[in-house]
């Protein structure tokens, strides 16, 4: 007999024919296999292929037609699909749009340009590698992963040809920089959305990408030195020309828009104070970026969202707590940091309020399809737990004897070396362990280890079906046999070492 409000068990799709339990464990694994597939040999967008197998778990595990999608009338019914979308991306497309045009007015003002040519200078030649290091540790934190390559390249070439060394030596600690701060630290979309699908606080996700991250990069830069001393790959003559060209291109465009209208007023006629001051606002915007003006920018979102996340362990309830809290929640945390970048590195520097507009709008178009993929892994997860199959799901693996953090590092793990996608492996593994944690009630700080290991599973063993290999083998001209030895064995240590410390530190937390 059901009790009141408890919904009665579905018996229609696949369960009509296994019934309960094994008719929704095999629903999930079908699922899966189906999302591979989709993904692997039929080649389907990410986002398209996870909506097509979450309306298939969902009519197979017995869903009716109303709760996968609502009805035309208004109504109570509630949409699985609408909420499981607009559960997330509420949480999620507001910070990673923020992320995104902080990182965007970082790349463009030459705030990489200046962190790395402080660091180089601060370590000499000798220790370049580590510089390179560095600087990927530091810029990746506000900008995607294959914009730091973009932006960081030319700068590895140069360092690489003054050494006469393997371009290996400062492309790889470069990478692994760039690949910590994407796989463990927001505004990343990958743990960014695995906080919102588990209901983890940013403070937490920062506090554990750091004490996990940090351990793996230098596992990471440690086989990066010793495979870069064992195998050469000279500078890609054709890369360094096109970088030194593109330098050329943009000091060229600079001191022609010294001259332009938007000196003049825009009437196309150049007065005297017109030039003199677009001359200003041209050698304004020639000063490198200082050091500590691009650490403060990058800094100010992680230090006033911590504050927020631990006030609340610190402080009794009181003004001074509920200001802590309001300017260190995630969207005004980003928000000022913006607001700082346009100022200090736009404004101050003689942009015009058109270009800040120009850079940051045009630095949203890619984040479509990464907020659509988060979106139907939203979706996913919320059609899993609806249908029963995330509690199946859940029943098994408990039975299984492992930890949780144990079987959330494996099955992202799997995912991502089956179908190439990060982000895709990170969604669909944090639906499929979420009624796991449900039953623990672990605290927020275990959450965040769990996704830590979800995000370590996603960044493993990175081969020939990820648009990163590529990226990889192409900018810095590396073959795929030493691309393979060089970029995906790195992937690999910088998994397991951010899994093995996330376990380690879950087993006192």
């Amino acid at each position: 007999m059901l009790l009141a409000g408890e919904a009665a068990p579905h018996t229609g799709g696949l369960l009509a024919l296994i019934p309960g339990t094994g008719g929704l464990l095999t629903v999930a694994a079908l699922g899966i296999v189906l999302l591979l597939v989709l993904i692997i040999k039929v080649r389907l967008q990410p986002f398209v292929a996870l909506l097509t197998v979450s309306i298939a778990v969902g009519l197979g595990a017995g869903l009716s037609v109303t709760e996968l999608f609502g009805t035309v009338q208004k109504s109570d019914a509630v949409s699985m699909i609408e909420s499981g979308m607009g559960g997330i991306l509420g949480h999620v497309a507001i910070i990673i749009g923020l992320g995104t045009m902080l990182g965007a007015i970082l790349e463009v003002s030459g705030g990489a340009e200046a962190l790395s040519a402080r660091l180089l200078g601060l370590f000499g030649e000798r220790r370049g590698p580590l510089a390179m290091g560095l600087t990927g540790l530091i810029f990746g934190i506000p900008v995607f992963f294959d914009v730091g390559i973009f932006v960081l390249a030319p700068i590895v070439y140069a360092a690489a040809k003054r050494s006469g060394k393997s371009i290996l030596l400062y492309c790889m600690p470069m990478l692994a920089g760039l690949s910590m701060t994407h796989a463990f630290l927001p505004p990343h979309p990958g743990p960014v959305a695995a906080a919102g699908l588990l209901d983890v606080e940013l403070g937490w996700i920062i506090l554990m990408g750091v004490v996990c991250g940090i351990p793996a990069v230098l596992a990471a830069w440690a086989y990066a030195a010793w495979i870069g001393n064992r195998l050469f790959v000279a500078v890609p003559q054709d890369m360094l020309e096109a970088a030194e060209e593109a330098k050329r291109a943009v000091a060229a465009e600079k001191r022609t828009s010294g001259t332009g209208t938007e000196g003049t007023g825009g009437t196309g006629t150049s007065t005297g104070t017109g030039t003199a001051e677009a001359g200003e606002e041209a050698a304004a915007a020639e000063q490198p970026v200082a050091l500590g003006t691009v650490l403060a920018i990058i800094g100010t979102p992680l230090v006033l969202i911590l504050a927020a996340t631990f006030s609340s362990l610190a402080l009794d309830p009181s003004t001074v707590r509920s200001v802590i809290e309001f300017v260190g929640h995630p969207f005004v945390a980003l928000t000022v940091a913006l607001l700082m970048a346009y100022y200090l590195l736009g404004l101050r520097r003689g942009w015009s309020r058109k270009s800040l507009e120009s850079v940051s709008t045009a630095s949203l178009k890619p984040v479509g399809n990464i907020l659509l993929v988060v979106g139907a892994g939203g979706v996913f997860g919320a059609v899993l737990q609806g249908s029963g199959v995330a509690q199946a799901l859940a029943d098994v693996f408990g039975d299984a004897g492992l930890p949780v953090i144990v079987l959330a590092y494996l099955i992202s793990l799997v995912l991502r070396v089956a179908q190439g996608s990060a982000t895709v492996a990170i969604v669909t593994t944090a639906g499929i362990v979420a009624p796991l944690l449900a039953q623990s009630d672990p605290s927020q700080a275990h959450l965040a280890l769990v996704i830590m290991a979800i995000s370590a599973g996603s960044i493993f063993a990175s081969h020939v079906n990820d648009g990163g290999f590529w990226m990889v083998s192409k900018y810095f001209g590396i073959s795929e046999r030493d691309t393979l030895a060089s970029w995906t064995v790195l992937e690999s240590v910088l998994s397991v070492a951010g899994f093995a410390v996330a376990a380690l530190v879950s087993i006192v937390v």
